[in-house]
């Protein structure tokens, strides 16, 4: 796996900030998720809390932490100690996608700004396995990387105040999926009947930080029949395992 050079600043009175160089990308992205399983497998004097971002992770500690550079050196040494390539198969989840204009509410502004067809704006948000960075903003909202340049779009200057559950959307160069209902600035061309958060779940989010996701056209019918079976627990969402 690449070397990154690590930085490692203070944050507070109770965190540390490890911070790799300021870009995205996936081979970043493996080195953060290595090394964050290090950490969750060390057996640290007190309890800590993980928590990684694109190119960062940060380490919470339930106490002040009394001696930071001893702190700094600790971490350190967990980054060089025990596996050096730990192999974690990562899942392709495929997520259908209704993107009739009933549910696109965007997708006309978006072809007439970005000079495309409506149908070639759903074939390039289709064409790619996006990779997911890390979960946030709202609990079971996938932050994921690999959205086409042609259909890339600003955020709104002013935005909507109600954004319904599975909408999927455009931010600048970035695609999500809104799990919940909640005001938001993204650009909606479809939505999805998938559950992304469900706190009755073992796993409440399906998918996590590595894995990738397949957006899958759908007609309104198929739509419509989904969520059905989504509504009575019929419903199992496609994956397959990927060796990346």
């Amino acid at each position: 796996m690449k070397k990154f050079k690590l930085q490692y600043k203070p944050f507070g009175e109770h965190s540390i900030l490890i911070e790799w160089p300021q870009i995205i990308s996936e081979n970043v992205l493996k080195s953060v998720l290595l090394y964050k399983q290090k950490l969750e497998n060390f057996e640290f004097k007190q309890k800590v809390y993980i928590k990684h971002a694109y190119n960062s992770i940060l380490v919470s500690y339930s106490s002040t932490i009394n001696n930071i550079y001893d702190e700094i050196l600790t971490l350190k040494s967990i980054l060089y100690e025990g596996f050096d390539s730990e192999h974690n198969d990562s899942i392709l989840w495929k997520v259908p996608v209704c993107y009739d204009l009933e549910f696109g509410l965007d997708l006309e502004e978006i072809s007439l700004k970005n000079n495309l067809e409506i149908s070639k704006i759903i074939e390039l948000h289709t064409n790619e396995n996006y990779l997911v960075y890390f979960i946030g903003f709202l609990p079971g909202f996938l932050y994921l990387g690999g959205l086409d340049k042609k259909i890339h779009f600003p955020r709104k200057s002013t935005p909507r105040m109600q954004i319904e559950k599975g909408a999927v959307a455009i931010g600048g160069s970035q695609t999500g999926i809104y799990p919940n209902e909640s005001p938001g600035g993204w650009n909606i061309i479809g939505s999805t009947p998938i559950e992304f958060f469900n706190v009755q779940k073992e796993n409440p989010c399906f998918a996590k930080a590595g894995d990738k996701i397949q957006f899958i056209s759908v007609s309104k019918v198929d739509y419509d029949q989904i969520a059905s079976s989504i509504a009575t627990h019929d419903y199992i969402i496609e994956s397959e395992v990927i060796d990346d």
